[in-house]
């Protein structure tokens, strides 16, 4: 699998079933070549006009499986409510 097909997979948290989208950007470790963190941009506001909303980042910790379509992941509470209120403004 390459990085272009990663960011091709729909992000879903397991325990609630939500789609966050799909991943805009990857971080990763230079020094040690591993891959950190998935990113999403924040959502455009009435066209661009008041700005964006916040990144999203997730940790690669928090992944649970990669399959064909989807990558599935764990989020703990406190950041699912922030996942949940981003997902919502959409």
């Amino acid at each position: 699998m390459t990085l272009k097909d990663l960011c091709t997979k729909d992000i879903i948290d397991i325990k609630t079933g939500t789609n966050y989208g799909r991943a805009d950007d990857l971080e990763f470790s230079p020094s040690e070549a591993l891959l950190q963190k998935m990113i999403l941009h924040g959502r455009p506001k009435l066209f661009g006009l008041l700005g964006k909303e916040k990144d999203v980042f997730i940790d690669w910790s928090k992944i649970v499986t990669i399959g064909e379509d989807a990558v599935l992941v764990d989020l703990p509470m406190e950041e699912r409510e922030i996942q949940r209120a981003v997902h919502l403004k959409k």
